[in-house]
C-alpha cells in the first residue's frame, strides 16, 4: 500500500529504519540519495566521461579484477519502459542518449543527464567520490580484497578528474554461533531490535573499543552483559588520572588512551559526559525480574523524589525488561521463583539435605535480612552438621527455582520478601518428610 500510494521504494523500506536507529545512537549523517542525484544531473558529467571512455573501463576492470566483461557490456544500465535494469541490452551510445532493446524486443533510449538508468556499482562508487567529493571512504573487507571494488575505483576514479579516497578496511560483524551478518542471507538482526535490547552507548562503546580489522561478535546474550559492566567500569575510572602516573609503560598508556578514546566516542552527545546509570547490568537484571514494578526497582536503589533515577537508568530499565522477554536473554541470568513443592525432586532429598533445610529454613527465618546474612546462613546450614556448603546451595536452587543450579542466590533473596521466602522453604520441608 505505502509503494503505491505513498511513493514509498525499496530503498525507503531498508533506509528509513537504518536512519531511525543512526539517530538513536547519536549518529545523524548528511544523506545523499543515489535515485534523486541521477535525476537532478549530479552524476551527468560522471555518466558522460564513464560513456565516453567506454573502452578504457572495461580495460580497468578485466585487468584489474581478472573477470572478463560480455560483449555487450556498457558504463550505463537503462531503464527500460517498465522501470527495470534487467534483462537490457546496449545497442549504441550518442551523448546524451543510451539506445537499448529490453528483455522483450522492445527498442528505446535512455537519457544520461536525467537518471534514466545508472552507472554500473564499480563506477557508480567513483562517480560518487568525485562529484560529492570523498575523501576518507570506509567499507567491508569484501570490497578491499585485492582486485575488488576499491582497487578498480581507484584507477576509475582517475578518469574523472579526482582522486581515490583515503580507505578504511573494516572487518564485518557476526551473531554468535552463526557467522557473517549478511543481509542477503538472513543473518541479521535488525537496527531497531538490537535497541531494543542494547543501550545506544553500549553498542557505540562496542565498536569503539574494536579496532576495523578486528572482527566483532554480536552476542546479546552473557558478552552483552560483560560488555556493558565493563562500560559501566570504565566510565567510574578517572582515567585522566591514571594516565597521568608517570611509571606507566608505554604499552599501558596506549591501552589507557584508547579506553579513554572509546568512552569519549560511547557517549550520545558529542562532548557530553559518559552516559553511565552506575548500576552494573548484572545488578539491573536482577532487580528487573525480583521487582514487580519499576518504583519498587527504584526503591531498592535508594532513588526517590528528591533523588530520582537518571533518564539513562529509566531506559535501561525500559530495555532490560524487553530484553529478559525476548529469546536473547542468557538462561543462567533467568530467575525464577516457584511458589509449590517440587514434589519429584524433593523425594530424592537424602538425609543429610533434609537436616540442610530444616537448618537452612530455622536460620532464614532468624537472620538479618541482608546479603551478608543470607550468604552465611547458606553456607552455616550446611557446616553446622559438618557438610559442604554445596548441598546448602543445592537444596535452595530445589527448593526456590526448582532446578539443581541457578544465578547467584545471596543477591536474590535480598531483594524478595523474606517471610515469603521462609514460607517457601517450609512448604519444601513439609514434604520431605
Amino acid at each position: 500500500e505505502r509503494f503505491n500510494e505513498n511513493g514509498w521504494n525499496y530503498a525507503d523500506h531498508f533506509l528509513n529504519p537504518f536512519l531511525e536507529a543512526l539517530k538513536t545512537i547519536g549518529v545523524r549523517p548528511r544523506i545523499v540519495k543515489n535515485l534523486a542525484s541521477y535525476q537532478t544531473g549530479m552524476f551527468s558529467e560522471c555518466s558522460k566521461i564513464a560513456c565516453d571512455n567506454a573502452d578504457k573501463i572495461r580495460e580497468i576492470i578485466e585487468r584489474v579484477s581478472g573477470r572478463e566483461l560480455s560483449d555487450s557490456w556498457f558504463p550505463w544500465s537503462p531503464l527500460d519502459s517498465s522501470g527495470s535494469l534487467e534483462g537490457v541490452t546496449v545497442t549504441g551510445y550518442d551523448f546524451p542518449l543510451v539506445h537499448f532493446i529490453d528483455s522483450k524486443g522492445n527498442k528505446g533510449s535512455s537519457d544520461i543527464t536525467k537518471g534514466e538508468g545508472k552507472l554500473p556499482w564499480r563506477i557508480d562508487w567513483p562517480a560518487k567520490w568525485a562529484w560529492i567529493g570523498v575523501t576518507c571512504e570506509a567499507f567491508g573487507k569484501d570490497h578491499g580484497a585485492s582486485g575488488g571494488s576499491y582497487d578498480t575505483g581507484k584507477e576509475i576514479c582517475q578518469l574523472f578528474g579526482y582522486d581515490a579516497p583515503q580507505p578504511l578496511v573494516y572487518e564485518w560483524i557476526s551473531l554468535k554461533g552463526k557467522g557473517a551478518m549478511s543481509s542477503s542471507s538472513g543473518n541479521t538482526i535488525g537496527p531497531m531490535e538490537a535497541l531494543e535490547l542494547v543501550p545506544p552507548e553500549i553498542l557505540r562503546f562496542l565498536i569503539a573499543e574494536s579496532k576495523p580489522s578486528k572482527a566483532i561478535e554480536f552476542d546479546a546474550g552473557m558478552s552483552l552483559v560483560n560488555l556493558a559492566d565493563e562500560y559501566e567500569r570504565s566510565c567510574a575510572r578517572n582515567l585522566t588520572l591514571e594516565l597521568s602516573d608517570d611509571s606507566l609503560s608505554r604499552r599501558r598508556k596506549v591501552q589507557l588512551e584508547d579506553l579513554m578514546g572509546a568512552v569519549r566516542l560511547s557517549s550520545i552527545e558529542r562532548n557530553s559526559k559518559s552516559d553511565s546509570s552506575n548500576v552494573s547490568f548484572r545488578h539491573l537484571a536482577l532487580l528487573a525480574q525480583t521487582k514487580s514494578n519499576d518504583q519498587l526497582v527504584w526503591d531498592s536503589l535508594g532513588l526517590n523524589s528528591s533523588n530520582p533515577p537518571s533518564s539513562i537508568l529509566i531506559d535501561r530499565l525500559e530495555k532490560m525488561r524487553t530484553w529478559i522477554e525476548s529469546p536473547h536473554f542468557p538462561e543462567e541470568m533467568r530467575i525464577k521463583i516457584i511458589n509449590d513443592a517440587p514434589i519429584e525432586m524433593l523425594q530424592n532429598f537424602s538425609d543429610d539435605e533434609k537436616l540442610v533445610l530444616a537448618n537452612l529454613t530455622e536460620m532464614l527465618e532468624n537472620c538479618s535480612w541482608d546479603l551478608d546474612s543470607i550468604a552465611s546462613c547458606i553456607v552455616d546450614s550446611a557446616k553446622s552438621i559438618e557438610k559442604s556448603p554445596r548441598i546448602a546451595y543445592g537444596v535452595s536452587y530445589i527448593c526456590l527455582m526448582g532446578a539443581k543450579k541457578g544465578p547467584r542466590l545471596a543477591p536474590i533473596l535480598v531483594e524478595l520478601n523474606q517471610r515469603e521466602i521462609v514460607n517457601q522453604f517450609r512448604l519444601c520441608l513439609e514434604n520431605v518428610n
